[in-house]
């Protein structure tokens, strides 16, 4: 595989930005929790999920996050979403899939603080791993 970059968050948007995303965004903040790759251990960030022919994925916005790099190796995870927990697994796109899911997303989410800017930083959609997430189960948080 690729070296991949990644581009840390600025200090709002890692300290307050998801909290406050998933206050006033709740239809379009989610909160991703996948088991850690060494530890076992679940973390939890916000996400935004895209809806795209029929299909639901997850972007790494921010290049190859921990997230990400949890979720390659999990390849399942668990989504809190309006106060439903979906397990779902998942399956990394390929490259030639990239481009036009980082369009889709950019026209979904590009509005949102940070994504446009991030997208312009890390313009190669090869340094931004996508998922396509299939629900296999669900209930209340």
């Amino acid at each position: 595989m690729s070296t991949r970059n990644y581009l840390r968050p600025p200090w709002a948007a890692r300290v307050i930005g998801g909290r406050m995303a998933r206050l006033v965004k709740p239809k379009v903040v989610s909160l991703l929790s996948v088991p850690g790759r060494t530890t076992g251990a679940w973390r939890s960030t916000p996400v935004a999920v895209l809806d795209h022919g029929g299909a639901e994925y997850l972007l790494a916005a921010y290049g190859d996050t921990e997230w990400s790099r949890n979720l390659r190796a999990s390849k399942a995870g668990r989504l809190t979403r309006r106060g439903r927990v979906e397990q779902f697994t998942a399956v990394e796109v390929g490259p030639s899939e990239l481009p036009e899911l980082m369009a889709a997303y950019l026209k979904e989410f590009g509005k949102l603080p940070n994504v446009a800017k991030t997208f312009d930083a890390l313009p190669d959609p090869a340094d931004h791993p996508a998922f396509r997430i299939t629900v296999t189960g669900s209930g209340r948080a």
